[in-house]
């Protein structure tokens, strides 16, 4: 598609801030108003219109992808979108350890005992963990708890969770990534943890490792997108 517009700007408007287009607001992709909690947050999505050449592409609008999901998706039934991050508690990577006298363990302990606890000391819950792959369940008080602390998200921070968790394979990982303080590197190797094991044991692939950047760069725009969706408006 060839670029159709010249001008792009931010505007208050509708609750929050609009990106215009010409002077005109953007709609989301199923058609509603887009309307952005922040004004650090359209800045950014104006950003990526003003970026465009003179064909549009379309790889280009990760931020504006985010937001229309959290309009179009989220808004539309949180409860849902609540449902299935939870589900990914119940089946957190980072409860999933090798067997005690495997070398991999001790690396699992060092890398994700810290964010596991530090989850259990922030919301007062605790996880199980598991030896092996086979499943097991983890305690109702625990989901439960999850459920109320997704809950009490905005749509757009559930949906950048939405996709931070789905790389990551781990609530825990995700919502770490929300705080102000959190190092992207850190939790991205941190959820590569196995990967990266059985890379050093038998070789980088230069395929893996290339969609492996590729989806670094999707879990490190997702958290710029969360942390611009709570700058003050």
């Amino acid at each position: 598609m060839k670029r159709f517009y010249k001008q792009v700007a931010v505007s208050p408007g509708d609750g929050g801030w609009r990106v215009l287009l010409d002077g005109r607001g953007i709609r989301t992709v199923g058609g509603q108003p887009q309307v952005l909690p922040t004004r650090a947050l359209a800045e950014a999505l104006a950003e990526e219109w003003a970026d465009q050449g003179e064909e549009i592409d379309a790889a280009g609008f990760v931020l504006r992808d985010l937001a229309d999901y959290a309009t179009d998706v989220i808004a539309a039934d949180r409860a849902d979108a609540i449902r299935g991050l939870v589900a990914y508690a119940g089946t957190d990577t980072l409860c999933y350890r090798a067997e005690p006298d495997e070398p991999l363990r001790e690396r699992q302990e060092d890398v994700w005992e810290p964010l596991l606890h530090a989850a259990e000391q922030r919301w007062d819950i605790h996880f199980e963990r598991i030896d092996g792959i086979m499943h097991r369940p983890q305690p109702a008080a625990t989901l439960a708890r999850m459920e109320a602390v997704l809950g009490a998200e905005s749509d757009h921070a559930l949906a950048a969770l939405n996709t931070l968790t789905s790389l990551a394979a781990s609530l825990v990982i995700a919502l770490a990534a929300l705080s102000p303080d959190a190092e992207a590197e850190a939790l991205w190797t941190a959820a590569n943890l196995e990967e990266d094991w059985q890379a050093s044991l038998w070789g980088k692939d230069p395929e893996a490792e290339a969609r492996r950047a590729r989806r670094f760069a999707t879990f490190a725009a997702a958290m710029r997108f969360a942390r611009l969706a709570r700058e003050e408006p």
